[in-house]
């Protein structure tokens, strides 16, 4: 296929032996040609202003600047910017923040080069392609209020296995404004315990660490 007619793709993910992965086993492909890689959000921001891939295959979980913030703030400069999210994460909340930033499309790392290939060409041509796991877990996405900023900030530190008194040090904030958030946050959740919370937020995708 001419060059000028091939689908231009980015990669951006933190480990290099999955840029080379991927790049490999598209570089065999007569329709796809990999112009450029990143390992960072702030990188692959920097990296698409240069190259201005037709897709890109973007990473969740980045040192720095996360994927999704990429996408956003790529987006922001080029509305018309087409991403599938290729990722080992598969949270609800992942999924839907993703979505919401504007990706076309959601794949696992583990899905088939079929797939990966037939999803670049889908998204390229203006497509959505969500497989039908990552779409389950999406409807499964649990309805009602999400958490503000505050709660999540609170959540982090729960994860860490902070006290209250620690948390409230750490926030600026009184062990009794703590103790509200943490109520509001295993009511929103569904849970009944700290330990639970923090499974449940990190299953989901509303914290990392």
């Amino acid at each position: 296929m001419p060059e000028a007619n091939r689908i231009r793709v980015m990669l951006v993910d933190d480990h290099p032996i999955v840029r080379q992965g991927v790049a490999s086993l598209l570089a065999d492909e007569a329709e796809v040609e990999v112009v450029g890689e990143a390992r960072t959000g702030e990188e692959a921001v920097d990296t698409f202003r240069k190259l201005k891939p037709d897709v890109t295959l973007m990473d969740l979980r980045l040192p720095g600047m996360s994927g999704v913030e990429a996408i956003q703030k790529i987006r922001q400069e080029f509305p018309n910017a087409r991403f599938i999210v290729l990722t080992t994460y598969d949270g609800d909340e992942d999924i839907h923040r993703a979505l919401q930033a504007g990706a076309k499309a959601y794949v696992l790392k583990d899905t088939f080069l079929d797939e990966i290939l037939d999803t670049i060409k889908a998204v390229h041509a203006g497509m959505r392609r969500i497989p039908e796991a990552v779409a389950r877990r999406l409807e499964e996405r649990m309805p009602g209020p999400t958490l503000s900023p505050r709660e999540l900030d609170v959540l982090r530190h729960i994860a860490t296995g902070e006290s209250n008194k620690e948390i409230a040090a750490a926030l600026g904030i009184t062990e009794g404004t703590v103790k509200t958030h943490v109520v509001n946050i295993l009511g929103k959740l569904g849970v009944n315990d700290r330990t639970a919370a923090a499974t449940a937020a990190l299953q989901r995708g509303f914290i990392r660490l």
